[in-house]
């Protein structure tokens, strides 16, 4: 596709296609929507069951790390309403997660700590040292929001290693892991949006960090699929 092409598809999407520009527009809130029903779902599900098997503690702090460290500016700058209590509604919902999974007395007997063992420093101290050197400006908080960024990408290694040690995996649990990975793909989609229609729009560390978070749900996706079509219950290879 040459310049002058790529000039008039811009064009196309921004003028003659407003119906799939405006689904294109809500690619975002959708993926915060689908992320924050993951969360939804896997509260409920140790709430019900009073049970947090097959859930991963690490991988549930990796991700408060993600919001603590990326929502620092939550109480200095203000953009929305809707923004601000998506930031705090992650870093809380996180934080009640780990809650329930560490001190509910009923809910922490649940929690299998001999299988959670993954070594969440092969993940915390490189993406930190990567956020030192890559990063778009070198302050504290701009390296705060890229080692956010990178986090992000493996958080959820912990969580799907345990799946393969535990072998059958809970519909609630599967559920979570699938919506948490789809709130990445719709992400995906809104980027191809706006650097088709956005000039000059170019976020690498973002792009990079988000096709490596996407590519390793891929895996789970397959036999996720794959299950619910054969109506079974979710069984992860080791």
């Amino acid at each position: 596709m040459d310049f002058r092409t790529l000039l008039t598809f811009r064009h196309d999407l921004t003028s003659d296609n407003i119906f799939f520009s405006f689904v294109l527009r809500t690619l975002r809130e959708a993926g915060d929507m689908t992320h924050l029903f993951s969360i939804i779902v896997l509260l409920l599900k140790i709430n019900a069951t009073k049970s947090c098997s097959g859930v991963s503690l690490k991988t549930q702090e990796l991700y408060l790390l993600v919001f603590v460290t990326r929502y620092l500016d939550l109480f200095q700058s203000y953009i929305s309403l809707y923004n601000s209590c998506m930031k705090f509604i992650f870093i809380v919902s996180s934080g009640c997660i780990i809650g329930y999974m560490r001190k509910h007395k009923v809910v922490s007997q649940t929690y299998d700590a001999e299988q959670d063992t993954f070594r969440v420093a092969f993940l915390v101290w490189p993406s930190f040292l990567l956020a030192a050197v890559i990063n778009q400006k070198l302050s504290v908080m701009e390296i705060l929001w890229t080692f956010s960024i990178y986090l992000e990408s493996v958080a959820i290694l912990p969580q799907l290693v345990l799946l393969q040690r535990t072998k059958n995996v809970d519909n609630l649990t599967s559920n979570y892991v699938f919506l948490l990975g789809s709130y990445r793909g719709l992400y995906l989609l809104n980027w191809i949006y706006r650097c088709l229609t956005e000039e000059g729009y170019r976020q690498w560390i973002v792009w990079i960090s988000g096709l490596l978070q996407t590519a390793i749900y891929c895996d789970f996706f397959y036999y996720y699929l794959k299950s619910w079509r054969k109506n079974e219950r979710l069984s992860l290879p080791s």
